[in-house]
């Protein structure tokens, strides 16, 4: 074999490789419905104030459950509080279904422009997201959620978001 013949069939595998498409994730529109359903059910929990609903969409209690703070505010609680704060916060879902359960007025989490990545028995799921209590907006921002499929079910393991506050 040549060199100029070796040299075309190590363009052409190259060539190939370099537009080879990645393997697809495995996705499914039963489960895709049946995690779409989760993120209703966890809109309706909310609006119920219903703690014990919001605990048989998630994982466990331990689950992570946080809003990194901005590199701003770090900074200053280092400088004046903590210097080992780390801006994630502590209370997770616990305090986070506690205080749906306890509020005095209507809350409510508004979901925009979802999108659902399925690959088999995981699942993210990403969107936009308004916090309102008493009708109003309290925080936004977006939101991230890792599942998985346990039993069956559709099950939320992490939750991960922006907060960013109405001027």
């Amino acid at each position: 074999m040549s060199i100029r013949t070796l040299l075309a069939v190590a363009a052409l595998a190259a060539s190939a490789a370099l537009h080879a498409q990645p393997p697809a994730p495995v996705s499914n529109a039963d489960d895709v419905k049946a995690i779409t359903q989760v993120t209703e059910e966890f809109q309706a929990a909310i609006i119920a104030r219903d703690a014990k609903r919001l605990s048989a969409l998630v994982l466990n209690q331990h689950i992570l459950f946080t809003s990194p703070a901005t590199e701003a505010f770090v900074k200053k609680s280092r400088e004046t509080m903590d210097v080992n704060d780390d801006g994630m916060g502590g209370g997770g879902y616990s305090a986070f279904a506690s205080s749906i359960a306890r509020s005095k007025v209507p809350v409510q989490e508004k979901f925009y422009n979802v999108k659902i990545t399925q690959d088999g028995h995981m699942a993210w799921v990403v969107f936009d997201y308004e916090f309102l209590a008493d009708n109003k907006v309290t925080n936004f921002g977006i939101e991230s959620w890792n599942m998985v499929k346990r039993d069956g079910k559709w099950k939320i393991f992490s939750v991960v978001w922006s907060t960013r506050f109405p001027d």
